[in-house]
């Protein structure tokens, strides 16, 4: 099936198919931008042990940025959870985003040699304003189906990515970011957002069907914008134009 014939429904999508996952099929119909976000240029270096250092300390500035924001989304989505079990994974996953992750930020930076004045509060590129938009706004506007439009495949992403790599970059902030996506840990907890927004997703409407859809793509849309804004120096709050790559802040 080419992307041109995904089905625009999940009806569609689904009738004749024995086994049929809503998250599935907001990854086909995010074609062919899932397929760039998990195998861009950005990934392929950092695999490869290529990246240039300049190119990952951008990079890992606004991903640090974007972590604040992040926390909060999984904040939301915690409130809005309908189990305890649910509030209770999620909160889980928050202790690693706080913890684990937020350890090897500062190692890295070390390492880089980026001043805590500078990553404190850094400048933040278009893309992730954008990206700080989308997240807030599905949190604000919508609810748990919305804000998991987002954050399953921000980390599924990475999960995919990650996950293909063979071999180990010998610059330890390299391999350990990659090491922080590829392992079982992260691999079982992204299988089970991806569970809760089939679930959400299956239940859900027509209409908010169709807005979970235009998230989840823009989010992979914006994955690649992500990456891409590493390669740019002057891709920074210095320049001020339409914070959304292309202009388009529709969702």
């Amino acid at each position: 099936m080419t992307d041109a014939e995904i089905p625009e429904t999940f009806e569609a999508y689904a009738d004749g198919r024995e086994e049929t996952r809503f998250t599935d099929w907001l990854r086909e119909r995010a074609e062919p931008g899932w397929t760039e976000a998990t195998s861009y240029r950005f990934t392929r270096e950092l695999a490869a042990g290529e990246l240039d250092d300049a190119v990952f300390r951008r990079y890992l500035l606004q991903d640090y940025a974007f972590l604040v924001t992040l926390v909060g989304a999984f904040g939301h989505a915690v409130g809005e959870a309908p189990s305890m079990a649910a509030k209770s994974r999620l909160v889980s996953f928050l202790a690693v985003l706080t913890n684990d992750e937020n350890d090897y930020f500062e190692r890295a930076f070390g390492a880089l040699g980026v001043p805590e004045s500078e990553y404190v509060n850094p400048d933040r590129a278009p893309a992730t304003r954008a990206f700080e938009d989308l997240l807030e706004r599905a949190a604000r506007e919508g609810g748990y189906a919305e804000t998991l439009a987002v954050l399953v495949p921000a980390e599924w992403i990475y999960l995919a990515w990650a996950s293909a790599v063979e071999g180990s970059p010998s610059r330890f902030y390299l391999a350990e970011w990659i090491d922080l996506h590829a392992n079982e840990g992260f691999e079982s907890f992204v299988t089970w957002l991806r569970g809760e927004l089939d679930r959400e997703g299956e239940a859900a409407s027509a209409r908010r069907r169709a807005r979970l859809d235009r998230l989840f793509r823009r989010t992979v849309e914006l994955e690649v914008a992500f990456f891409e804004s590493a390669y740019d120096p002057g891709a920074t709050d210095r320049d001020r134009g339409d914070a959304t790559p292309g202009g388009d802040t529709a969702w």
